[in-house]
């Protein structure tokens, strides 16, 4: 078998990072892991309930301030943009994952299992077009429980035919379940247990 790195569409790869660094790298809504009536104590200068939120696109964590009257609930899609917002007064600022409360990590799983559903073309669409990140190492090794053997396997079936959803995807190779490993992925960017980033956006 020949090198994943020497594959003929290897030239996709420039064009998949181009794509990706040309969006906007702020998040204009995100999901609510944990509502902190009172601010987080190591959270100075707060005069207002704040929340805990993980960025609908990039994973971003971020502790945002509600306006005063507002109410959140827990996975509620909010509005964080830059245009009026209906509930969020300020974004505080970007937090790590050891800055989440406890129910918020708790939360934090199910929410981004939640977003890789609603947003099945363009995790596929990693499938189908994903190279190597290094030239002993293909970006799809780095997915939790992916070795040689499925990482081959994935690659010859992308290249007969690309992948269209989850279902297809699990249905032609061995993978066992692509929401799971890609968020159990995800999580493991946030923690910053991984040199590589797939998914999330830092910065």
């Amino acid at each position: 078998m020949t090198n994943p790195a020497n594959r003929r569409d290897s030239i996709e790869l420039h064009k998949y990072d181009e794509k990706s660094l040309s969006k906007r790298s702020y998040e204009e809504f995100a999901y609510v892991l944990d509502h902190l009536p009172h601010g987080r104590q190591s959270s100075r200068f707060i005069t207002g309930p704040t929340v805990q939120v993980v960025g609908e696109t990039y994973f971003t964590l971020l502790e945002v301030e509600l306006k005063i009257g507002a109410i959140v609930s827990i996975q509620e899609r909010v509005y964080i943009g830059k245009n009026r917002r209906e509930k969020i007064n300020r974004i505080i600022g970007r937090i790590n994952y050891d800055d989440l409360t406890e129910s918020a990590k708790v939360e934090l799983i199910s929410v981004i299992e939640i977003l890789i559903l609603n947003n099945e073309e363009k995790f596929i669409d990693f499938f189908n077009r994903t190279q190597p990140v290094t030239h002993r190492m293909h970006s799809l090794e780095l997915l939790p429980g992916v070795g040689k053997k499925l990482m081959w396997q994935i690659l010859d079936e992308r290249e007969r035919k690309p992948f269209y959803n989850y279902k297809d995807l699990q249905e032609r190779t061995a993978l066992a379940d692509p929401i799971k490993i890609i968020a159990k992925r995800i999580v493991e960017e946030l923690i910053g247990d991984s040199k590589y980033k797939l998914f999330v956006k830092m910065g």
